[in-house]
């Protein structure tokens, strides 16, 4: 079967809710992205035959298929690209970069952009169902569902306690996790290891413009006193706040090449695509399927836990990465180790490709050879893409 490579991965640093990304319009906010994978490739942009972009609130000034808006806003694609959006919840981008893979892979597209975008300030998290709902549209919740599913809430932050009761986890625990994400971020930005991945993004201030270069999210200041000072979501529970992905705003991109292409465009590759998995299982508990799809990936991959260099696991609640540590066995000193959500944000459908940039140029920074990225989603369903750096 043909291959698929990675020849380029970029992402803007995330910005806080209200933060200094809210003025940008978010279709504007991912023809950032875009247009830096084809400047930083070097490819022809008229090579590229199809943009897979992720988005999870496709309301608002995300609706009318905003990857189609955003490669018309950039500089470089023009109106003979297509582009399509695609929601598979938080792990909306990654899907993308699943599918990029697949055409790549079966011989039918040798070019395409796998990307994401999410601007959590502009277009709130939920407002598209809140608006059908108090607008009298109807449920998202149908009435085949409520038989099946019988007074159930669909709601990721139960499934998260529920997480955190199962596998016998403390608040405390969350607490360090937590507080691990903001050291290793800080780490990683004051010694410069995100330069090479972040797209910088002109804002305007009170002072003038200024480029946006840092994630805006990393509580630099943070100390497992102050994590755990921050009160209870729910009086019976033990998540935080400072226990759970920050809202953000951002957009990412991964550039996907056959071997014929990079050939033709005489092009190097980052990484290579070494399996592609997606599983189902609990809408309930609904984001403790990364666990399970691990499994699958490694068993589908011939590998072991072992044979990961690096992992990236999405921080949506510090209990989900705990959990995937524990049932998998995995090194925690491989884990996001350049920090993850809980300090850098997590900007729904433009996460999947953040991670897999994060991923990729941490693997090549380090010398390492395979990584493995894995996202609990909406639904009970999740993702994971093993790469081998290159």
């Amino acid at each position: 079967m043909p291959e698929a490579y990675i020849v380029e991965a970029v992402r803007t640093a995330g910005g806080r809710r209200g933060g200094r990304l809210a003025g940008v319009h978010p279709v504007d906010l991912a023809a950032k992205s875009l247009d830096a994978i084809v400047d930083r490739a070097g490819i022809d942009p008229r090579a590229v035959e199809d943009v897979v972009m992720g988005c999870v609130s496709q309301g608002g000034e995300q609706a009318m298929q905003v990857g189609r808006n955003a490669v018309l806003a950039t500089k470089h694609l023009g109106e003979g690209t297509p582009a399509v959006t695609i929601d598979r919840q938080c792990g909306s981008s990654q899907q993308a970069v699943q599918f990029a893979a697949q055409a790549v892979m079966s011989g039918t597209q040798d070019v395409v952009i796998a990307s994401g975008v999410e601007s959590m300030s502009r277009v709130p998290m939920g407002s598209t169902a809140m608006f059908h709902m108090k607008e009298g549209l109807g449920n998202y919740k149908s009435p085949g569902l409520e038989e099946k599913y019988p007074g159930i809430q669909w709601s990721q932050f139960i499934g998260a306690e529920m997480i955190a009761k199962k596998h016998g986890f403390t608040k405390d625990d969350l607490d360090r996790f937590a507080l691990l994400s903001h050291q290793n971020a800080i780490r990683a930005t004051e010694s410069g290891v995100f330069k090479s991945e972040i797209v910088p993004v002109a804002i305007e201030t009170p002072e003038g413009e200024v480029m946006h270069t840092v994630d805006e999210g990393i509580r630099f200041d943070a100390t497992l006193e102050s994590i755990a000072s921050v009160k209870l979501l729910s009086p019976e529970g033990i998540i935080t706040a400072a226990t759970s992905s920050q809202i953000c705003d951002g957009s990412s991109a991964v550039l996907v090449l056959s071997e014929a292409a990079l050939n033709l465009h005489g092009l190097t590759p980052m990484a290579r695509i070494h399996n592609l998995t997606v599983t189902a299982g609990d809408p309930v508990i609904m984001l403790e399927e990364p666990l399970f799809a691990t499994d699958r990936a490694l068993e589908k991959a011939g590998m072991k836990i072992g044979d990961i260099d690096l992992y990236e696991v999405n921080e949506a609640f510090a209990s989900v990465p705990l959990a995937w540590l524990k049932h998998t066995g995995a090194d925690p000193d491989k884990l996001n180790v350049n920090g993850g959500a809980i300090a850098l944000g997590h900007p729904l459908g433009a996460s999947g490709t953040k991670l897999m940039t994060t991923l990729i140029h941490a693997l090549k920074a380090r010398g390492l050879k395979y990584g493995l990225q894995t996202m609990c989603e909406g639904g009970g369903v999740a993702n994971v893409t093993i790469i081998e750096a290159l």
